[in-house]
C-alpha cells in the first residue's frame, strides 16, 4: 500500500472555502472518510477545534486527538482507525516534543506505512521532512529533527511571510539545510514514498519549489507546475 503525505498551503484554517480540503480527501477515494485533527502545535487551542468541526464535519467523519488534556482516548487505537491524519499549525519544534512524549511520532510512522493519509498546514507540512525552516524559537531559523519520512528539508508560507524565502535559501546556499521544498500558500502537493507525484493550486500563480544548491554554493529555485483546482 502506497505511504503518502500532502503538504497543504491552506484548508479550513486559512482559506474561505474548502478546496484543498476537498482535495485531500478526494484521495482516499471515500465519501465520508475518517479524519483526526491533531492540534497539538497550537497547544491544542479550543478555537482551532471548533473550526476544524464547524467546516469539516459535514464532509467527513472528525475526531481530534488531544494531548495536553488527556481525555482517556488511546493514541494508538485512534489513529490507527483513521482515513487521513490532518496535522494543523503552530509551534513545530514544541508539537514534535510532545509527540515524542506521548509515542506519537511511533504512531504517526506506522499510519503512514499502513496506508493512512497523512496531511498538514505550516508546522503540519513540514515535521514530516528530516529537515525545515521554522520559526518555532522567535525569528525563522532552521530545526533538523523532523520526522524523516520525506528527505531533504521543507518551509512553508513562501510567498506570505517576507523573511521566509531569503532565509530558506540562505540556509541552502550555506549548506546548513539540505535541498528541499517550499510551499507557498495556496498550493498543495502530494508525495507517494517520499517521492513527489503531483501539486494543485487553489490559488493562480501559487507553486511548490524546489530549491537545491549548485557546484557555486548558490541556492536555485526551480517552481513546479501546478494544476489549477476547480
Amino acid at each position: 500500500m502506497a505511504s503518502r503525505i500532502v503538504l497543504v498551503g491552506g484548508g479550513f484554517s486559512a482559506d474561505p472555502d474548502t478546496l484543498l480540503d476537498d482535495y485531500v480527501f478526494g484521495l482516499t477515494g471515500l465519501a465520508s472518510p475518517r479524519v483526526c485533527f491533531l492540534p497539538t502545535a497550537s497547544g491544542d487551542a479550543e478555537s482551532y477545534i471548533e473550526r476544524f468541526h464547524s467546516v469539516l464535519d459535514s464532509r467527513c467523519r472528525t475526531s481530534v486527538l488531544r494531548l495536553f488534556e488527556r481525555d482517556g482516548t488511546d493514541p494508538a487505537t485512534t489513529l490507527r482507525a483513521q482515513d487521513v491524519i490532518y496535522v494543523g499549525g503552530g509551534n513545530t519544534a514544541n508539537m514534535l516534543a510532545v509527540w515524542r512524549v506521548h509515542g506519537v511520532d511511533r504512531l504517526l510512522v506506522e499510519a503512514y506505512r499502513a496506508g493512512v493519509l497523512l496531511c498538514g498546514i505550516s508546522a503540519g507540512m513540514i515535521c514530516w521532512f528530516e529537515s525545515s525552516l521554522t520559526d518555532s524559537f522567535g525569528p525563522v531559523s532552521r530545526l533538523t529533527d523532523g520526522l524523516g519520512l520525506i528527505g531533504g528539508s521543507g518551509c512553508p508560507h513562501y510567498n506570505t511571510e517576507l523573511s521566509r524565502r531569503p532565509s530558506y535559501q540562505r540556509e541552502i546556499a550555506a549548506g546548513t539545510l539540505p535541498p528541499g521544498w517550499a510551499l507557498d500558500d495556496g498550493a498543495a502537493a502530494l508525495f507517494r514514498d517520499g517521492e513527489l507525484v503531483e501539486t494543485v493550486a487553489r490559488t493562480p500563480g501559487t507553486h511548490l519549489y524546489a530549491v537545491t544548491r549548485d557546484a557555486a554554493g548558490n541556492a536555485v529555485e526551480t517552481a513546479v507546475p501546478a494544476r489549477p483546482l476547480p
